[in-house]
């Protein structure tokens, strides 16, 4: 009789539980549902762009061989790394070169400009590439060139120029 109660008990407690979980779930939902719609608002009113920065990159990134043009930073650079975990110094020598956007507005503005801000352009690849380990540095070379693309086209306030990339890299 004992074992028939307390089955008896376990059920009804099994059902109270499934009972609290339904309603638990339901609540919940409704206000997910409402965070979701509040969030959409927000960003409607504020007119933010939700989409990847990878997608629009692509899209810029979508310039006619023609409307080309290549600057080059003549000079290597040797660039002091940040120390790594075995405390050893470690130098990087890069070759920089810039795709500039012919048909942008700024680029009759802003090309002229490029060999007379030569110097704080390098300064400018020298603390995106300096503030890497050298470990870092060979595992995101990538990133490296979007830092430097992203800090000249800052440096510039303009986007005539869409691309930067090592023309020569080595680690030492």
């Amino acid at each position: 009789m004992k074992k028939n109660l307390l089955t008896i008990l376990i059920l009804a407690l099994l059902f109270v539980n499934l009972i609290l979980t339904g309603i638990t779930m339901f609540s919940l939902v409704s206000a997910n549902k409402k965070t979701v719609a509040l969030v959409d608002d927000i960003s409607a009113a504020l007119a933010l762009d939700l989409s990847k920065p990878e997608e629009a990159t692509e899209e810029s990134t979508a310039i006619s061989i023609a409307d080309t043009a290549v600057y080059n930073i003549e000079d290597s650079m040797t660039i002091a790394l940040t120390p790594s975990a075995d405390g050893s110094e470690h130098y990087a020598v890069v070759s920089v070169s810039f795709s500039l956007n012919t048909q942008d507005p700024d680029y009759e503005t802003y090309q002229p400009m490029l060999a007379d801000k030569e110097s704080k352009i390098k300064s400018e690849i020298i603390d995106a590439v300096g503030s890497r380990t050298k470990e870092e540095a060979m595992a995101d070379r990538e990133g490296m060139q979007e830092d430097i693309l992203h800090r000249v086209q800052n440096m510039f306030n303009s986007q005539f120029i869409y691309e930067a990339y090592f023309r020569d890299i080595k680690f030492q």
